[in-house]
Formats: C-alpha cells, structure tokens, sequence
C-alpha cells in the first residue's frame, strides 16, 4: 500500500527520530522509504509517479512535499541520484503544474511510455482548471524547501511566484483561504489547513529573501495565522 506520499510519513518519524537521536535503525527505515519513492520515477517524463493501480502517467502537485526525503537520502548517503530525481520532478513540476500566474494544477497526466503531456484533470479542485488551495500551499512550501536544500534560484522564484497569488487570495476572504480559488461563490468553503501549510512555506521563503522582502512573507504568515486562530480555533479541551 505504499505510494508517492512516503516523504510525508518519514520524515516526521523515522527521519525525524534519527535526526534527534541517532538512531541507526530509523536511518535505515528513512532510507528504505527513500528508495521507495526513488523507484517511482520516471525518466521519460521526469516525474514521481503518484497513487498506485493504473495511475502510471500520474503526477500532483503534493509531491513536493515528498522530495525532501531525498534530498536527506542524498546527503545521508553521498549518493546524488535521490537528488536528481528530486530535482528533475521540480523541475517538471514547475513546467506542467505551476501555471503562469502562480496557480497550480493538482493533477497532470503524462503518457508513461513517452512522458508527453496528456491531460490536467481537475483533481480535488473545483473544475479543471481552478485552483485548490491546499494544492498551491504544497507548491509554495515544496518549491520553497527545495531552494533550501538545492540553493537553486528557480526553485525560490517560483515559491514566490505561488506565495504571491496564495497571498493576494487569501486576503480577498480575510486571511483564512478557501478550499478552492476559483470555486464558485455559494456554498463558501475554508481550508484552514491550507493556510497552515502557507504559512510554513512563507516563514520558510522569509528566511532566503532580503530583509527587505522579509516583511511581506512574514506578515502574511502571521495573518494567516491570527485570523485562523481568532475565527476557526476552539482552546476548549471539553469542546474542540
């Protein structure tokens, strides 16, 4: 039952257990997960492939959370191929899922023999085409964690390129996002997970940028993080 999203659930365990303690038998499981993900690239079309059955061709933006279990690999092992294989699927990843104003598709479909383009479905957004917010807060943190890990310019110019569109939505509905961008008006949905995630990834842009670029990212991370507390948290242990 393992898939693309073995980053998510060892970095913060095995990886993280290592990191804190040394362990060298959650070394050992980090790197196991590391391999697992390694061997879903494809080097046709230079992307992890996502989910499992027939979704051979598939790839989403969450991935980019994902990678930085490779890059860790890399480090860990002195072996640069879990680093290309992030980088390659970034670099994909910019190319077909971010689009030109800094929104994001979820799903892209490539033809797994050839790697050419097929179709962006919609996926957990709205409609195809539309912008599910989650989705451009993985962006935003992921490309930003790889500028961290790789020093690649491209890869921080493009977290700002989605941290200024994830910006510029979240205070048109008073800093908490909607679960959809570009979902229509009525039923009104929030994800304040996705603001979460935002915020993470714009504290993390704020310490590769200027001081004075600073400001705007960490302003619109403690934003988001006020108005999620202020409207959408209950402190009550009886209650929440």
């Amino acid at each position: 039952g393992l898939h693309h999203d073995v980053g998510f659930m060892w970095l913060h365990t095995a990886v993280a257990n290592y990191r804190l303690t040394g362990n060298p038998q959650s070394k050992t499981r980090g790197l196991h997960a590391a391999n697992i993900l390694a061997g879903r690239f494809n080097p046709r079309g230079r992307f992890i492939r996502a989910w499992n059955n027939d979704r051979t061709g598939w790839m989403i933006v969450d991935c980019m959370m994902n990678i930085p279990l490779l890059y860790w690999a890399s480090r860990e092992t002195n072996d640069p191929r879990f680093e290309q294989i992030a980088r390659e699927h970034a670099d994909t990843t910019i190319r077909l899922v971010l689009r030109p104003d800094g929104s994001c598709n979820h799903i892209v479909i490539l033809d797994p023999a050839t790697g050419e383009f097929v179709d962006a479905p919609h996926g957990q957004g709205y409609a195809p085409g539309s912008s599910w917010s989650r989705g451009q807060s993985w962006a935003l943190y992921g490309f930003a964690l790889s500028y961290r890990h790789t020093g690649d310019e491209r890869y921080l110019a493009a977290a700002k390129q989605v941290a200024h569109y994830f910006i510029a939505n979240a205070a048109m509905t008073g800093w908490v996002p909607l679960v959809d961008f570009r979902a229509p008006a009525e039923p009104v949905y929030y994800d304040t997970t996705a603001g979460m995630i935002a915020s993470c990834g714009l504290l993390e842009i704020a310490e590769s940028v200027s001081e004075y670029e600073r400001p705007l990212y960490v302003s619109a991370a403690l934003n988001i993080l006020r108005a999620t507390t202020d409207r959408h948290c209950d402190w009550n242990p009886d209650t929440d």
